[in-house]
């Protein structure tokens, strides 16, 4: 099956990873899904694609990582502009305002046990 040259380093239970599978899905987006096993041993894809925090999710496209899950929806609806639908607004207040809730929603999550660390 031919994945657009689009590989997701993700664990299954990363609410940050699940942002950026649902971005691939809503623009149709085929890609190649690697699991890291963050409870146990992690691969070596991870620290070599994301050198910086060795964490997940990491969208690799064409072989350059994209780091951090809102960047990759960004990168994501910037580099597939064509497909729709619009994952952030085009009108720049709109945007501005998407950023900032996806922003607050991230420093307000709520973590637990074992998954805190994802």
């Amino acid at each position: 099956m031919e994945n657009d040259g689009v590989i997701l380093l993700d664990f299954w239970a990363s609410m940050l990873g699940m942002r950026v599978r649902i971005a691939l899905a809503e623009k149709e987006i085929k890609y190649e899904y690697k699991e890291e096993d963050l409870l146990s041993t992690k691969s070596s894809l991870l620290p070599k694609m994301n050198p910086i925090h060795k964490k997940i999710p990491v969208l690799i496209h064409n072989g350059k990582p994209v780091c951090e899950s809102i960047i990759a929806v960004e990168y994501i609806d910037e580099v597939w502009k064509d497909k729709a639908p619009l994952l952030l607004p085009s009108d720049p207040y709109e945007r501005a305002q998407a950023r900032f809730w996806c922003d607050y929603i991230d420093k307000h999550k709520r973590t637990s046990g074992a998954l805190e660390q994802l």
